[in-house]
């Protein structure tokens, strides 16, 4: 990725154009760019993007369990997944529906890895409180680190 490449993203994601930065990544078919936006997307803007990302077909499964860990998904794992209140906030439809991506393994690239940034005791306590948590959500994911420039 070169510095043409970063401030070309870097215009879609901050020129206040969401219709724009909309069309952007949904036409967009480089999953690394598509990782760098999710990398530096800001949450307070809502999950519209996200939700793009995550259903474009050049999203990568690194870039997919980034966005579940930036959306707090360790929370929905610790919740027993099954636990959350019921009132289908914006939060709890996007992680329920991302959590059932990622499992049922729709993110065919796997090009950028992505580790979970929790610590092996958390890992422990998820596991023992629900003994069903896919590794896929705990362990490094498959692919190569990928160094994530600040936009």
């Amino acid at each position: 990725m070169d510095s043409n490449d970063i401030k070309r993203l870097s215009d879609f994601l901050y020129s206040g154009d969401k219709e724009r930065l909309k069309t952007e990544v949904t036409k967009m078919n480089n999953s690394l760019f598509l990782h760098v936006i999710a990398a530096n997307y800001n949450w307070d803007d809502g999950f519209e993007i996200p939700n793009l990302i995550i259903n474009n077909c050049s999203c990568d499964l690194g870039t997919a369990l980034l966005l579940f860990y930036n959306a707090d998904g360790y929370r929905f794992l610790e919740s027993h997944i099954n636990n959350l209140s019921g009132s289908n906030t914006q939060w709890e439809l996007f992680i329920t529906h991302l959590y059932k991506k990622i499992q049922n393994n729709e993110f065919k690239s796997q090009s950028i890895s992505y580790t979970p940034q929790i610590s092996r005791v958390q890992v422990f306590k998820l596991k023992k409180n629900n003994p069903n948590t896919p590794n896929i959500f705990l362990e490094r994911s498959p692919g190569i680190d990928t160094e994530i420039p600040v936009l």
